[in-house]
């Protein structure tokens, strides 16, 4: 299965982002209040500067306390991003994602964000994808 395809079955719900300064507490707010567990940084939404993820902000929580929550989310994001692009195989971005444990890849077009995935995006495919080969080969098995 390819990366596009998990696009399509999420719809489209845009990517969060949020903009360059913006407070870490902001950001953990929208995580909270969107269900997410990151948030792209970005000036205008297709050119992605970093990211800032849950196990991102308990850290820093953990290192200075509260008071990161008033930090930027400059200070804490991801800069050096993996990306893949739609035409790529699910397998060799779980893959990826897994050697190099994060669990938010955006995807690329050109320069251009064009979505993002989860890990538990891929899996959720992969899972759909292992169901229907086992109905394929029940049905071949049974003579249906």
């Amino acid at each position: 299965m390819q990366v596009l395809q998990i696009l399509k079955d999420k719809g489209d719900d845009g990517v969060v982002t949020v903009a360059p300064g913006t407070s870490v507490g902001a950001a953990a707010e929208i995580l909270s209040t969107r269900r997410i567990g990151a948030v792209i940084v970005s000036r205008d939404g297709k050119h992605p500067l970093g990211i800032v993820s849950e196990r991102d902000i308990v850290r820093e929580l953990g290192r200075k306390g509260g008071t990161c929550l008033t930090d930027k989310v400059d200070d804490i994001m991801t800069e050096k991003l993996e990306s893949c692009i739609r035409t790529e195989n699910t397998d060799e971005v779980m893959r990826r994602m897994t050697e190099g444990r994060f669990r938010h890849m955006p995807v690329m077009e050109g320069s251009e964000m064009v979505g993002l995935i989860s890990i538990g995006d891929v899996v959720k495919a992969r899972l759909a994808e292992l169901h229907m080969e086992k109905e394929a080969l029940t049905g071949m098995i049974m003579g249906n």
